[in-house]
């Protein structure tokens, strides 16, 4: 009896443990949700949607993330962001880079030199994990999209038609880096064309080459005049992203056609 009621207690002590580390994980990827699930409103002449993947069903919260920030003039800044780790401690430093681009970004400082400031400030806190960051501001009313990359992939446009595009871009190094280097590039954004930013779950897999992952993302077809929840919803599901072995943060837009178009 003495080896049974010992096994008994045993048991009942894992079962509490795995319990405690189920809500735990629940709690942390709740966590995670809660903070990449309400970006900031753009102008209603913007359409958006996001989208957060976990790596795994059990994964804890990670440092991707994605935002937007309404700024003067109708215009808005999109951001997506990769904090270097997972874990908590990942996601507390994502909410830091998160609280002071919002900062920044409410001066209306152009997005170059948006990165340049927080990679100055990040530098300066030997503390803080390096990050990828991209940066758009969209400006409706010209019809025109500025990018500006910290180590993140280029994004991809679709157009009304279904193809896509990547963005030419120039990449400057991670934020944390304290070397700057970060560089505007401006290109038009037409009627129908739908923006995805995105970090680097979407596309990457084992043994493959970033390059080919990109291409491969290039290569899809859309259903035509696919609006931003549709491109979401398709690359998410074309891509595999459900299964993708890192945490996966997308945000698509589109320009909102006027009504006497």
């Amino acid at each position: 009896m003495a080896p049974a009621r010992h096994a008994a207690r045993l048991a009942a002590r894992h079962l509490g443990h795995a319990r405690r580390l189920a809500a735990a994980e629940d709690a942390a990827l709740h966590l995670q949700r809660a903070l990449v699930a309400e970006p900031g409103r753009p102008h209603p002449d913007l359409e958006i949607a996001g989208g957060y993947l976990p790596a795994g069903p059990r994964a804890l919260v990670g440092g991707d993330w994605f935002e937007t920030v309404r700024l003067p003039f109708g215009r808005s800044l999109l951001v997506v962001g990769d904090v270097m780790g997972h874990g908590l401690d990942g996601a507390v430093d994502m909410n830091a880079y998160r609280t002071a681009l919002r900062e920044v970004a409410a001066t209306d400082l152009p997005p170059h030199r948006v990165l340049r400031h927080l990679d100055s400030v990040v530098a300066e806190d030997g503390a803080r994990r390096p990050a990828t960051v991209l940066l758009v501001r969209v400006d409706p009313a010209r019809g025109t999209a500025t990018f500006a990359s910290a180590g993140h992939l280029t994004p991809v446009v679709f157009g009304a038609d279904g193809s896509a595009e990547l963005v030419d871009l120039l990449v400057g190094p991670p934020l944390g880096t304290g070397v700057g280097g970060y560089e505007p590039t401006t290109r038009p954004l037409r009627p129908g064309d739908t923006l995805l930013l995105f970090t680097d779950g979407l596309v990457e897999r084992r043994g493959e080459d970033t390059d080919d992952s990109l291409a491969r993302l290039a290569a899809l077809r859309l259903p035509r005049d696919s609006g931003p929840d549709r491109v979401v919803d398709e690359v998410l599901r074309r891509l595999g992203a459900h299964g993708a072995e890192d945490d996966v943060a997308v945000l698509a837009a589109r320009i909102r056609a006027r009504a006497h178009q």
